[in-house]
């Protein structure tokens, strides 16, 4: 039963969107848009150990094929990884004991309008470029405001290195190297009501914090407050910047801490 009300409750909130539901930013006209009007474009990488960049210390990540066709009449996969392996959502309970964990989530916590802020000129020269709350506000002064109850995605560019050593970035110390958001951006998103009650995060990184946080702040204060994340996306560049929205799917894990995911962006036909 707890299946049929997830996958009822997600299909309900997709129709909800392509039939007039309410506009996903300030400049939408609000107008209906029929099913076939959406096309939906892949954000998560191939799950593929061979080149899938798994964070430091985290389980390794495998496939074993256990049957085929020939010897069994089948062919199956045994996937062995963790929850946060490849691109994936974050619960609240990842980082903060007693806080929602995959299974307590509403489908529509995994329906989200989508905004795009592309950080990849400042992140070109600074691996460790910290998204300020001024950055924000210049890209708002071009689009309008962040609607409440977002999901803010960074662009970084950084899904060009997936599968090389220079997506985690580690230096001699082994310290990981990538972009971010401030601490101060992701309050003033909270603060501000922009991530809403159910908003969150997203990137093309491992996650929403500075690579060289130790303390993931950023994480931390995001899932106290509720909100979720997407991580290690791809395909940025297809998805608009404003306008559209993104989609979980994958796995709902009892007691999980979030899952391996394949990530829609849900957009509307021009």
């Amino acid at each position: 039963m707890r299946r049929r009300a997830i996958m009822t409750g997600a299909a309900a909130g997709l129709a909800g969107v392509a039939v007039g539901a309410a506009p996903a930013n300030a400049a939408d006209t609000g107008a209906a848009v029929r099913l076939d009007q959406i096309r939906l474009v892949s954000l998560s990488h191939v799950n593929d150990p061979a080149v899938t960049n798994v964070y430091p210390g985290d389980p390794p990540f495998s496939l074993e094929v256990v049957a085929t066709i020939p010897v069994d009449g089948f062919y199956m996969q045994y996937v062995r990884e963790g929850e946060h392996t490849g691109t994936h959502w974050g619960a609240p309970g990842h980082f903060n004991e007693g806080e929602a964990l995959a299974d307590d989530m509403d489908p529509n916590d995994l329906f989200l309008n989508a905004v795009k802020i592309d950080a990849r000129a400042k992140v070109a020269h600074n691996a460790d470029y910290a998204l300020m709350i001024d950055d924000i506000k210049a890209w708002e002064r071009q689009n309008g405001r962040i609607p409440n109850g977002s999901m803010v995605i960074m662009w970084t560019g950084w899904d060009s290195r997936w599968g090389t050593p220079r997506y985690p970035n580690l230096d001699a110390d082994g310290v990981i190297h990538q972009p971010g958001f401030s601490a101060d951006a992701a309050s003033w998103l909270i603060e501000t009501g922009r991530l809403g009650y159910n908003g969150g995060l997203g990137t093309d990184t491992f996650g929403p914090d500075l690579g060289i946080d130790s303390t993931y702040a950023v994480s931390t204060m995001l899932y106290h407050h509720r909100r979720i994340t997407l991580e290690n996306l791809t395909n940025l560049a297809q998805l608009p910047t404003t306008g559209a929205r993104t989609l979980v799917g994958g796995p709902i894990n009892k007691n999980g801490s979030g899952s391996t995911a394949l990530i829609y962006g849900v957009i509307p036909r021009r």
